[in-house]
């Protein structure tokens, strides 16, 4: 798994995602957590239910890990038992109730690639699970969700948890502007390397926890894949759904509020340039300047509007310069501030103070303008009304509002994230020795694009060949300059007809993975089964045919 690089400026980013190799043999691709919490009657056959599936199904090495969080009935030695008796499995007894407990205490220490859960109850059709972790393996997507609620899901229930549950995520849409479609359906897979930054972040114990990470996830900009389930409704289901859903109102509001302050440092989660393949697509655009033109001028309008109903009301009892210089410097502050927060994304009040004080500057320049008009006014007519000072005080905004947006963009709120221009976007691969970036150590002695056959090499894939011959195994080479070269996209059986992975440079080089997180305290880890590498299991009597271990691969 890639380490963490960094920006020109930096601060760790997350690494881009790449499709995870077909033979990993010191750890297992996938970690299914399920949370339990006096469940001695489902835990046996849910267990046993999964695990058939995976050896069947599952072309990885995988993990099962029962969380018991505080159960007093029979549970823990049912977990304890599957432990013994069932290869792969393995149980984690914590001492405090709470599923978002569980899930951060299992997750955290899980040496797995994609972390994954589901609930004991199983409402959730097993056929979906490959579908879900597929494009975190493929390295598509950072985060991947069941839903109840997308278009071609099948469910089965009563129509009050319809309705809560429908109406839960109808408040995230208004209040939070949640983008997914489905926050509570216990059937969710993250990769490792997202949730080693993500749940530091996340403080809920309990059922909140997926809404507050899926939410932060999005602000943050990474990808959420959502899956359509079939889901029958559990009627033995031991959930209170009042108190659920108070404690989640609870949570919306402090979400809600946290982001509204800018108190969460969001940035920690952002890929390096160079992940998503729009990036590189429109060459001499500063990044983001459409979104912040947009931002900028829906600031603006307010900004005005706000202006205006000031002077309005200073100039009841002041005269038009000092009612002008009064309403000017409170909406110079509000704006400033907005556009800080809303058009440009800085967070936090890290810079505060500076950012205002060079406010103040292009405050200045637009007092000089407003007031310059309203005493060129004053001269040509002596004694103007109200509503022709109004208009000339609007025309004087408008015409200070490109110099003002151009001086926040370049000096007040200048791009942290490409001081010099992009050099690191050049689509061009680099020739000769290649050098890691600082921090990461060196590449290998004598490592080329040439000698290694650039990002198939390291994959395992077939060498580069020129346009128009064959690759050893008869496929027809793809046009060096095209898209699907460009930015790595070729055909994958887990994710439809093609997945973005090995992303970045073409011949980048990744370093080795960091050192593995402390064990998790456990009451019986046996052995894994199998290597972790692609094939058949060794409980599974069907065999691979060559096409299918090819497509593995």
């Amino acid at each position: 798994m890639p380490t963490d690089t960094e920006t020109p400026t930096g601060a760790a980013t997350l690494p881009a995602r790449e499709h995870l190799p077909a033979s990993v043999a010191d750890r297992p691709v996938l970690d299914v957590v399920i949370p339990v919490h006096n469940e001695e009657r489902d835990l046996g056959p849910c267990v046993r239910r999964v695990h058939a599936h995976l050896a069947r199904t599952f072309p990885y090495g995988f993990r099962i890990t029962v969380a018991d969080n505080a159960s007093t009935d029979r549970t823990p030695d049912i977990a304890a038992e599957l432990a013994r008796t069932v290869p792969g499995v393995r149980s984690v007894r914590l001492d405090q109730k709470g599923r978002g407990r569980a899930l951060r205490a299992v997750w955290s220490a899980s040496d797995a690639h994609v972390l994954a859960y589901m609930d004991v109850d199983l409402s959730t059709d097993l056929n979906a699970l490959l579908p879900l972790v597929a494009p975190l393996i493929s390295g598509h997507s950072d985060l991947a969700i069941g839903s109840r609620l997308a278009p071609s899901a099948r469910v089965v229930r009563g129509p009050k948890r319809e309705f809560v549950s429908r109406a839960y995520n109808l408040i995230l849409r208004g209040s939070l502007a949640a983008g997914f479609s489905d926050a509570q359906c216990g059937f969710k897979a993250v990769r490792r390397e997202v949730a080693q930054r993500l749940l530091p972040l996340v403080e809920d114990t309990g059922w909140f926890f997926d809404t507050e990470m899926l939410v932060l996830a999005e602000r943050a900009g990474l990808r959420i894949h959502e899956v359509p389930v079939d889901w029958v409704d559990d009627p033995d289901s031991t959930v209170d759904i009042v108190r659920t859903a108070a404690d989640d109102l609870k949570g919306v509001w402090r979400v809600g509020r946290a982001l509204a302050r800018g108190a969460l440092p969001l940035d920690r989660l952002a890929r390096p340039f160079g992940d998503d393949p729009r990036d590189g697509l429109i060459g001499g655009v500063p990044d983001g300047l459409a979104r912040q033109l947009v931002g900028f001028c829906v600031v603006g309008a307010f900004s005005t509007l706000f202006y205006l109903a000031l002077y309005a009301l200073f100039r009841l009892g002041a005269g038009p310069q000092l009612a002008n210089a009064a309403a000017l410097l409170v909406a110079a502050v509000a704006n400033t501030a907005a556009n800080r927060r809303l058009t440009f994304g800085v967070r936090g009040r890290g810079g505060a103070v500076r950012h205002q004080a060079q406010g103040l500057v292009v405050f200045g320049i637009g007092l000089a303008l407003t007031s310059g008009s309203l005493a060129a006014l004053e001269t040509a007519t002596g004694n103007p009304s109200q509503a022709t000072e109004v208009a000339v005080l609007i025309a004087a905004n408008l015409a200070a509002t490109l110099l003002r947006f151009l001086l926040l963009r370049a000096w007040v709120f200048p791009d942290r994230h490409a001081p010099s221009g992009r050099p690191w976007a050049s689509p061009a691969a680099p020739s000769g020795p290649v050098t890691a970036p600082a921090g990461h150590g060196a590449a290998p002695a004598g490592y080329t694009p040439e000698s290694s056959g650039g990002t198939a090499a390291r994959s395992g894939r077939e060498p580069a060949a020129p346009c128009g011959t064959a690759t050893p195994s008869g496929r027809a080479a793809v046009p060096s300059g095209g898209v699907a070269a460009r930015f790595g996209r070729e055909a994958d059986p887990f994710n439809g007809a093609s997945a973005a992975h090995e992303r970045g440079v073409v011949a980048s080089w990744a370093p080795p993975p960091s050192s593995p997180p402390p064990p998790l305290p456990s009451s019986s880890v046996p052995p894994p089964t199998r290597p972790f590498a692609a094939g058949p299991h060794p409980n599974s009597t069907a065999q691979p045919s060559s096409t299918d271990q090819e497509e593995v691969r």
